[in-house]
């Protein structure tokens, strides 16, 4: 039973991974847009804003 579900758990993130970047270009910009945010935290942090 616990085999099962984590398979269907495993199916639902993947699915939505998926559903959410449906290609590598997509895949792409989302971890431009993922790193951008880090840059900009680091920056407020380094001008002691944190």
């Amino acid at each position: 039973m616990k085999r099962v579900l984590m398979l269907a758990l495993l199916g639902m993130f993947s699915v939505g991974m998926l559903s959410g970047c449906n290609t590598v270009a997509g895949a792409g910009k989302d971890m431009q847009k993922a790193g951008e945010k880090v840059e900009d935290k680091a920056k407020d942090c380094n001008d002691g804003k944190c």
